[in-house]
Parts: structure tokens; C-alpha cells; sequence
């Protein structure tokens, strides 16, 4: 394998308390090391340049079911708008549910080697596997989407919180999942009866339990087992004016609530998308940003963490387990529209949908979700996201950089708007002048969302010993550029990204692809009697498919990296 020292990068790596100092990395089969050891390797010269690890995705969609039912019934994001094939790349199709390759390739240029899926329904989850296995160049983790799940909803009514947690464990098991994903607990499942919980307090029919005990007891349940991750909550009322509030009575449950793991995760919830869940008003009339009133909480909290789920302005493929929301969305757009019940597990719904610079709501959208990451006192805990592709695609990730570093590249959009005076009283958008510097940038990019999913041990670092996954980008810290449209340019496309020891990107180019890997957890739990009955009755009596058939068979899943968590001892 080839060895290189990257020379005289200015490195950003908040992991190990790195801020722009000049440094050289060496990279030695496929790892970092201590560049004096690189004798006869090539030699990048990194003068002028920014020196950061592989970026790290906290929370996308692109893999799975519900992304390649966007593929299909939208033909159109394919026309015009694919790249040009290049070098030895393969064909590169979509733009808003870009296909497998393109998701490689466009993470790949922006410097990133990780990504989270978000949502996995556990039915189907050997169709992620198999999407995984086709994306090239980055590494994927999935987590089975659960908070609607019968088994849990009955376990966790009837407070059986031990089996709770062997189940769990054994759908993390059974799906090669990374961690528990919570979507509009017990809203999916009143969905099946024409219903929804728009609060914590609203009672799921049949089960007579709340959405507050379903996510009480699946954070009991991940410090239990120890999980890498902490709970990944998309709370109930997404969307919905006046829904801070639903937002804030969810993030107080994790009050008192302790770490428990091995991972050095310091959060038990994690907030995705916050964006969508920190609106005020009673209706679109008076639709308001309540950023203030939520990060006001968030920055007190130190066990708390979320990401952005910033709006990009595109026309995008909505998409999400989360039902109701998206019949919602399409008696408000009267578009194209999809939805399916996972049986027994979960449900999921698409949606099209543009994000419109002259429409009021979308501008103050767009506001709201600049105003978190402005607001947040620690970026270790506040992580950059499009909620690809629901607030728009995850290669816009370099312009929301922008705007986040400039306001005078924001404060220039924000003034173009059609109701801009209105977009204006609606936010606190223009009256913070903050611009975020790199380390920050890299503290939402790699350092924190590493450290938040419990594996900066192998990504997000440049520590000596990891996996060479290393982003250069052409901006010089010392010499910011004035025009705002460099910095996007510079974190659209790398001078070099390295994966696992290899050049995958020169001069935004991909010049290479590597072997990708997936990340999972396997956790060991006691043996459970009880559970083992009920997973047998449940298959019997109410799945379509067989138990046997249910489970990832080994060969699904490609190039497993399994990280290892044992109750038992």
C-alpha cells in the first residue's frame, strides 16, 4: 500500500485539540503514523491548505426502500441534472435521490468517509445491505428504525424493560443495525388507525401507552445495553407551527438520565433534524422561528446532542418512517405521493417537494435552521445536516458551510427574498453576526458527529493509528477568502480526500475507489427465554415472512465491521 506525508497542512482536529496548527501527517499502510516513519512515500504538499479528517454523516437517507422508491417515481430528478462520467467512475444518475455510485462520488469530493443511514426499516433491511454493498469509497451504518415497533410498545407498557433490551439486542443482531432510531414514537402506529401523537402525552391506540414512556424506555434500554450511539429521536409533531414545544417537553425527558457505555459518548438523546421541531406561531400566517427558545434549553443540557437539518433551497424527494407527516405534506403540495405500513415495525411515506426562495416559509425555514448552528455554544454536540434529501440534498453541505462562516454571503440571500422584511420579523437571523472558523466546521463535520455516534476511535481523528481517512481542502486559515463562494467551492471538492490509505479524490476528481465498509453493532445479552417465545409467536402469527428468512444472512453484509458490545459479563 502506498505511503505519503501530507506537509505543512494547516490541521484541524478537535478530537485531539488541533487548531490549525502547522503540521505532517504520514500515512503508512492505511493508517496514520507519525510521518518521520514514511521513508520513500510520496509527498503532498498541503502549504496554504486545511488539514481535516474524513468527514463523518450523522444522519442522511441513501440507501434503502423508501430512497429507491424516490428513485422511481421520480424520473425527473434524473434529467439534466446527472454528472458527466469521469475517468474510471461509473454512471452517475439523480440529483435530489442520486444513485448508489453518485452518493459515493459526491461524498467522496466533499472530503467525507462515513455515513449514517438514518432509517432502516428492519423488514427490509437485507435491501439496505445490498445498497450498501453498491455505494462506493464510504463506509455506512443503518439503524433500524424502532418506537413503533410491537414488540417494544408491549414491552415497554407492560415495563419489561430487561426484555425490552434482549429484544433489542436481538434485532440489532438480526439487521446488522448500528443503533435505535426512534420516529414519531407511537405516531407511525396511530397512523395505521387514521390517527396520529402531535404531543408526548398522547395515548397509541390499542397499546395504551405514550409517546414519553416509548422514549423513557428505549434510553433506558441503549444505557442498558451501552450502545455506541445514544437514542436517535425524530419527535412527535414534526413540522407543524407551534411545535417547539412537543420539541422541548421531549429533550427534558432525558433530564437526569446517565451515560453508559465504553465509546466516550457523552449524550443519552440525540435530536435529529432539529430544524423541523423549533417553529412558533399557531398556523402559517404567523409561522415564526422559536430557535432561541430551544437552543436556550440545548446549550444547558450537556447530555443532549442534535443536527441541523438545514433547508438548501432545491427541489427535493421528501422522505421519512414518519407517515402521518408526509400525508400531511401532501394535502399542503398536492403532489406526487407514497406511503407504506412495515408490518408491525414502522411506516414510511414520500413526498416531493421545493423549497421555494419565494415562499415565506421556506425562507424562514431555511433561517431557523441557520440560527441553531449560530446559536450553539458547543459544536461537539450541534452536527451539519440536510436531513438528506428532506430539507435538501447532502452535497449542499459545502453552502450551508458558507453561510454559516459568512454573513455577508447570508445576510446577501436573506435581503434578496421576495418578503424579506417579513422573513425578517419572523427571525433572529440578521441580527447575529457570528461566523463559524474551521474548527468549528470541523467540529460539526467529523470530530463531534464521530464522538456523538461512539466511533471516533476509527474515524473523525487524524490520532496516530487510525484509518487514513484524511480531507485537504484549498482554504488557507490565514488568508480567509473575501468572496464567500471560494469557501463553498473549497468543501464541494477536495484538493485530495484519502480513504483508508488510498487517493480516492484528486483536484475534485475521483480518481480511485476503495473497498467500503459496514459498521454494526453486535451486542451479547443473557440468554431470555421469554423474549426468544415471543419473537416465535409474533413470526408465527402475524409476520408474512418466516423467522428464518428475516434475519441478514451473513454474506448480506459487506465487509462487516462489527463493533462489539457484551452485557453478559
Amino acid at each position: 500500500m502506498s505511503e505519503y506525508i501530507i506537509k505543512n497542512g494547516f490541521v484541524f482536529d478537535p478530537l485531539l485539540g488541533i487548531k490549525g496548527e502547522k503540521k505532517d501527517i504520514g500515512v503508512k499502510d492505511g493508517k496514520i503514523v507519525d510521518a518521520s516513519e514514511v521513508k520513500k512515500g510520496k509527498v503532498i504538499d498541503a502549504s496554504g491548505k486545511t488539514v481535516m479528517a474524513g468527514g463523518v454523516d450523522i444522519h442522511t437517507h441513501c440507501v434503502g426502500p423508501k430512497v429507491n422508491i424516490g428513485r422511481l417515481m421520480r424520473p425527473e430528478d434524473k434529467l439534466f441534472r446527472s454528472r458527466v462520467k469521469e475517468g474510471n467512475t461509473r454512471v452517475q444518475m439523480g440529483f435530489a435521490v442520486p444513485s448508489t455510485f453518485a452518493t459515493g462520488y459526491e461524498y467522496a469530493r466533499m472530503g467525507y468517509v462515513y455515513a449514517n443511514e438514518a432509517a432502516m426499516p428492519p423488514l427490509d433491511s437485507p435491501h439496505i445491505h445490498e445498497e450498501i454493498r453498491d455505494t462506493p469509497i464510504i463506509d455506512i451504518s443503518a439503524m433500524p428504525v424502532l418506537g413503533n415497533n410491537w414488540f417494544q410498545l408491549e414491552y415497554l407498557k407492560n415495563k419489561e424493560f430487561d426484555n425490552n433490551a434482549a429484544y433489542t439486542a436481538w434485532l440489532l443482531n438480526a439487521t446488522k443495525g448500528f443503533g435505535i432510531k426512534c420516529v414519531n414514537p407511537g405516531g407511525s402506529e396511530a397512523w395505521g388507525w387514521g390517527m396520529n401523537c402531535t404531543t408526548i402525552h398522547d395515548p397509541v391506540p390499542y397499546f395504551d401507552i405514550t409517546p414519553a414512556e416509548i422514549i423513557k424506555g428505549q434510553m433506558q434500554t441503549n444505557e442498558e445495553l451501552g450502545l455506541p450511539h445514544s437514542l436517535h429521536i425524530h419527535p412527535n409533531n414534526i413540522g407543524n407551527p407551534g411545535n417547539y414545544e412537543t420539541t422541548l417537553d421531549t429533550l427534558k425527558l432525558a433530564e437526569g438520565v446517565k451515560t453508559n457505555n465504553k465509546f466516550g459518548r457523552d449524550q443519552v438523546l440525540h435530536n435529529t433534524h432539529l430544524q423541523f421541531h423549533s417553529y412558533d406561531g399557531t398556523g402559517w400566517g404567523d409561522f415564526c422561528s422559536a430557535s432561541q427558545q430551544v437552543m436556550d434549553y440545548v446549550n444547558k443540557q450537556k447530555n443532549i446532542s442534535f443536527d441541523l437539518g438545514c433547508v438548501t433551497f432545491d427541489e427535493t424527494t421528501t422522505m421519512t418512517a414518519d407517515g402521518p407527516f408526509e400525508y400531511h405534506l401532501q394535502m399542503l403540495n398536492h403532489l406526487k405521493w407514497a406511503n407504506s405500513d412495515v408490518e408491525l415495525e414502522t411506516s414510511s411515506g414520500i413526498v416531493p417537494y421545493v423549497y421555494d426562495p419565494k415562499i415565506k416559509v421556506c425562507d424562514i425555514q431555511w433561517a431557523i435552521g441557520l440560527e441553531l448552528a449560530l446559536l450553539a455554544k458547543d459544536h461537539m454536540r450541534c452536527h451539519l445536516t440536510t436531513d438528506h434529501p428532506n430539507a435538501g440534498p447532502f452535497f449542499r453541505y459545502p453552502r450551508i458551510i458558507k453561510w454559516l462562516m459568512s454573513k455577508k454571503s447570508r445576510d446577501s440571500l436573506l435581503h434578496s427574498f421576495k418578503w424579506a422584511d417579513k422573513v425578517i420579523d419572523a427571525t433572529i437571523l440578521e441580527s447575529l453576526d457570528r461566523e463559524l472558523n474551521l474548527y468549528e466546521i470541523a467540529q460539526m463535520t467529523r470530530a463531534g458527529t464521530a464522538k456523538c455516534l461512539g466511533i471516533s476511535d476509527m474515524y473523525g481523528s487524524l490520532r496516530e493509528g487510525t484509518n487514513a481517512n484524511i480531507a485537504i481542502y484549498n482554504i488557507n486559515p490565514e488568508d480567509m477568502p473575501s468572496d464567500p463562494e471560494l469557501i463553498e467551492k473549497a468543501f464541494a471538492e477536495t484538493a485530495y480526500t484519502i480513504k483508508d490509505g488510498v487517493i480516492v479524490v484528486e483536484n475534485g476528481k475521483v480518481v480511485a475507489t476503495t473497498p467500503n465498509y459496514t459498521v454494526w453493532t453486535h451486542v451479547r445479552v443473557p440468554d431470555n427465554p421469554i423474549v426468544d417465545h415471543d419473537i416465535r409467536e409474533k413470526f408465527a402469527k402475524y409476520y408474512t415472512v418466516g423467522l428464518e428468512n428475516y434475519m441478514v444472512f451473513d454474506e448480506h453484509v459487506h465487509n462487516p465491521r462489527a463493533i462489539e458490545v457484551d452485557t453478559t459479563a
